[in-house]
């Protein structure tokens, strides 16, 4: 037997037992768990060693995360005794898919400082209680990070999901090829390589990414230089006239170039997203909004104010509707994106079925502002219409058909200023944005929360209902809170506590709170 608290030591007068190297891995489904496991084993064998490979499969949030163990020894013609999980405090080297992962396995005790060498992906997958919630559910992945670094003798991330993406191959491939660039294991990298070409499939994809992953785990790779180019104009190929394009482009960056410092970076992303969303003319709409937040900001509040703006009348001005999402379906970096995602090989083909569950309203939202609201004003016709058109459509996009309904309703985009949604959507951002602006002078900070606000407004169809639902009940409070020391921060809370649910019950409560001290007077008056 070894000692557990020692286990690279035999016990005093077991001379001629070798020390077991043990090994934990937690993956989660189609990441590749059981074949990396397997290529240890194998690398493990193919050096003279004895090795036993476990696995436990875990019923997780994120379809379960398999817990897989593999203890190693130096073949001495004596069998070791091998265990068939990992215990706390007793893992050699510790290999994790992904960066949440590695984490939950820091809580379990499988990694201690004086002992584990702790590999995992930078990557993140999210999980189900982080993407539940309406607004940004995400743990900090920084904490994870400097957790890692202390709990383990030695850390070792990266992106290895994205290594293995850009090589057509699994992580599982560059886990493997970040396990032998660590030098955690006394094998050499010929052997992992021997073990990777053993599969027979997919063997070239693999080992291109366990060799891009080796090098980057021994700190070899070498960085890609940065084009010397200008940024061009976003998707200027799907425009007709690119040097028209380009010049409009280059005359919206250099307004940008005359901003503030602190805005510059917020204003050139929300830029770049507004004329990719739709044309030239709608940025220039864009900056000249954003001018006016501009012009009334200053550092001494570290341009907040523009800032907030430059984020968010950006996404105001790009709400998802039928064209929009259209649009995005019928892209050829989509179409990639997929192939990539779902794992196709050259010359195979895919077939890609497409779910809309089209209501009146976003019919009625893509006609013409006076025929939309027409229909709209009359409920017996809408529902009339309603009862014909809402219902769910499966489009095939890898048909012609299918393709064509979809890039047709796409290239309505160019009338899109006529359209009802549009002009309904123009008007909620221009009272919105007047509102926050109009608070500028009493209340700055005021002013920022109200822009922030437009965090609450997200998504499509039914949910795009519930969100502006949010944003109301937030702003409501506005009434209450106006004129308080502590304004800005109550309507901060509110719509924190918006973002926490989806069916609005902290919401509720929220704003309880914030009538009863309402009706006693608290806080009330300027410090």
């Amino acid at each position: 037997m070894l000692d557990q608290a020692s286990p690279l030591r035999p016990k005093s007068g077991a001379t001629d037992t070798e020390p077991v190297i043990k090994l934990a891995l937690l993956a989660v489904g189609g990441q590749g768990g059981g074949v990396l496991a397997d290529w240890i084993t194998d690398v493990a064998e193919r050096n003279s060693y004895v090795a036993q490979s476990t696995s436990v499969a875990g019923v997780a949030q994120r379809t379960g995360a398999t817990i897989y163990y593999v203890e190693m020894a130096r073949d001495t013609g004596r069998l070791p005794v091998f265990a068939l999980s990992p215990s706390q405090g007793d893992v050699d080297i510790l290999i994790a898919a992904e960066l949440m992962e590695a984490g939950r396995a820091i809580i379990r005790g499988f990694v201690t400082p004086d002992r584990t060498t702790l590999i995992t992906s930078s990557h993140r997958i999210a999980a189900v209680s982080e993407k539940i919630e309406p607004g940004d559910g995400r743990a900090s992945s920084s904490k994870v990070h400097a957790t890692a670094e202390a709990a383990s003798k030695r850390f070792i991330a990266f992106d290895m999901e994205k290594i293995a993406a850009d090589n057509g191959s699994m992580i599982s491939a560059s886990l493997l090829g970040a396990l032998a660039g660590s030098d955690a294991l006394p094998f050499t990298r010929e052997s992992y390589e021997q073990a990777i070409g053993a599969g027979g499939r997919g063997v070239k994809a693999s080992l291109a990414a366990f060799a891009a992953a080796y090098d980057r785990a021994r700190g070899t790779t070498v960085p890609a230089a940065e084009p010397a180019t200008v940024d061009p104009a976003p998707d200027a190929g799907r425009v007709s006239g690119p040097q028209n394009l380009l010049q409009g482009w280059q005359a919206l960056a250099a307004r940008i170039d005359l901003m503030p410092v602190a805005v510059r970076d917020m204003a050139l992303r929300g830029l770049r997203k507004v004329v990719d969303y739709q044309d030239i003319a709608y940025g220039r709409d864009y900056l000249d909004r954003l001018d006016k937040a501009v012009a009334l900001d200053d550092p001494g509040h570290a341009h907040a104010l523009s800032i907030a703006a430059a984020k968010h009348l950006a996404n105001a001005l790009c709400y998802d509707d039928m064209i929009r999402v259209a649009d995005l379906k019928t892209r050829s970096t989509r179409a990639q994106r997929v192939r990539r995602e779902v794992g196709v090989k050259n010359g195979s083909i895919l077939q890609v079925t497409e779910y809309f569950h089209p209501r009146i309203e976003e019919f009625c939202g893509t006609l013409p502002a006076g025929l939309g609201n027409y229909i709209e004003s009359r409920p017996k016709l809408a529902a009339f219409l309603d009862r014909r058109i809402n219902h769910g459509r499966r489009i095939r996009t890898d048909s012609f058909a299918g393709f064509a309904v979809l890039w047709f309703i796409g290239g309505l985009r160019r009338w899109r200023r006529r359209l009802l949604r549009h002009k309904v959507e123009t008007a909620h951002l221009e009272r919105w944005y007047a509102l926050a602006i109009g608070y500028v002078p009493q209340d700055y900070a005021l002013a920022v929360e109200i822009l922030n606000c437009r965090r609450l407004i997200k998504g499509y169809s039914d949910t795009h209902v519930r969100a502006q639902s949010k944003f109301d009940r937030v702003l409501s409070a506005l009434d209450l809170v106006k004129g308080r020391d502590d304004a800005a921060d109550w309507i901060r809370r509110l719509r924190e506590a918006a973002l926490k649910d989806e069916k609005g019950d902290m919401l509720d409560g929220a704003l309880k709170t914030v009538a009863s001290l309402s009706d006693h007077g608290v806080g009330r008056g300027r410090a």
